[in-house]
């Protein structure tokens, strides 16, 4: 199995950016299954990008493929994740100050 948490960009995880841009997207109003959808979507497209600029554009079905197998389960793991996240912590209130 591969170890998603070893996936870095610039020194920073990529799932933790995931992660960030979600929770931005969910300061901006978006909840509930649009949420999940979009840590899913977030997820797919950066891993797409994250393999071609690996491993350069693919030129074959194959390597296509791959690469298509690869962003969906980075999609997959940071929506499941963000999910099993948010719902078993409790929500913590922002402070103003």
């Amino acid at each position: 199995m591969f170890d998603f948490s070893t996936l870095l960009v610039a020194g920073l995880p990529l799932i933790v950016v995931i992660f960030g841009l979600v929770e931005f997207t969910k300061v901006m109003g978006l909840k509930g299954r649009i949420l999940t959808a979009t840590s899913l979507f977030l997820g797919l497209v950066f891993g797409i990008t994250y393999q071609i600029a690996q491993s350069g554009l693919p030129s074959t079905f194959s390597s296509w493929f791959a690469v298509s197998v690869f962003g969906l389960a980075l999609g997959l793991v940071t929506s499941g994740l963000y999910k099993f996240v948010d719902n078993r912590f409790p929500q913590v209130p922002y402070f103003r100050g």
